[in-house]
């Protein structure tokens, strides 16, 4: 059906497009096309050292290179418009990130708009007036725990070239840590179930000013926020910082922002309210 729309999901740190297949099957049911794509260094493409395996050699993973060394935000942005050139071949296009792959929509958007009929944001970043890295610095962000990953990062990420950290832990207090940032409101066994989907190594480039939304290109595009009431990672108040900004960037489009309750992690582990939503952008 050409006037029906195509879903292109793009992921978050240190995840992949398996996050996402609960949404897609939910999607589905709904009748509903949707594309998962794995950023570059991501899903299959990903390295997952010997070391990481168990047992663990923390000092062997530290040092360990990975494939995704080197790749950049136009590496991230260029897999994603080969996507949506596939997509939109097929009628419309829907583009969803959640989290840090908010980052990446926004440069695809101002690069290539013209391939966007909506774009949707899930408590992602779309960095406006700061870079994403000083965001962190904001009031907005006080009460984000900086220990829920500190505590579990490997090697040095200046020498190894990429993030790493050991998601394959079983320290208490990180594990502890980890859920309350990510995903206080899901049970012990969902939370580690999803932990377990999590790659080790993510890319270092996030951007620059240069990538920040541009009122030419990626202020034209129809676009909605959905704000996750409960998130801890990025907290309701710099989702609503993030809104805002956009709004003063493109007064005469601004967000239409929608709310789903629950934390960073909730609506993939339970996605039936997120399909209602995206299927409901889609029918207007």
């Amino acid at each position: 059906m050409p006037n029906q729309p195509t879903y292109v999901l793009v992921h978050g740190a240190f995840a992949n497009s398996f996050s996402f297949a609960p949404l897609q099957a939910e999607l589905a049911l709904l009748g509903h096309r949707s594309a998962a794509v794995d950023l570059p260094g991501h899903g299959f493409e990903a390295t997952y050292p010997a070391a990481y395996q168990a047992p663990q050699d923390l000092d062997a993973l530290a040092v360990a290179p990975g494939r995704i060394k080197g790749v950049t935000l136009a590496d991230n942005a260029a897999r994603v418009i080969d996507a949506l050139e596939r997509a939109r071949r097929n009628g419309p296009t829907v583009l969803v990130a959640h989290s840090r792959g908010g980052i990446t929509i926004t440069a695809v958007a101002n690069a290539r708009p013209d391939l966007i009929d909506r774009i949707v944001y899930v408590a992602a970043w779309c960095p406006v007036d700061l870079e994403v890295g000083d965001y962190y610095a904001e009031p907005e962000m006080a009460d984000v725990d900086p220990a829920a990953l500190a505590a579990a990062f490997v090697g040095n990420p200046a020498e190894l070239g990429l993030l790493r950290c050991n998601f394959r832990t079983a320290d208490p207090a990180t594990l502890a840590a980890f859920k309350r940032a990510t995903a206080a409101d899901l049970t012990d066994d969902e939370f580690l179930n999803f932990l377990n989907t999590f790659q080790p190594d993510e890319n270092l480039d996030a951007g620059t000013s240069a990538d920040r939304a541009r009122a030419a290109t990626w202020g034209r595009i129809p676009r909605t926020y959905v704000r996750l009431a409960a998130d801890a990672s990025i907290p309701l108040a710099m989702q609503d910082r993030l809104i805002r900004e956009g709004d003063a960037l493109t007064p005469d489009n601004p967000f239409e922002v929608r709310t789903l309750g629950g934390s960073h992690l909730h609506w993939l582990a339970h996605p039936r309210p997120a399909a209602e939503l995206l299927a409901d952008l889609a029918a207007r």
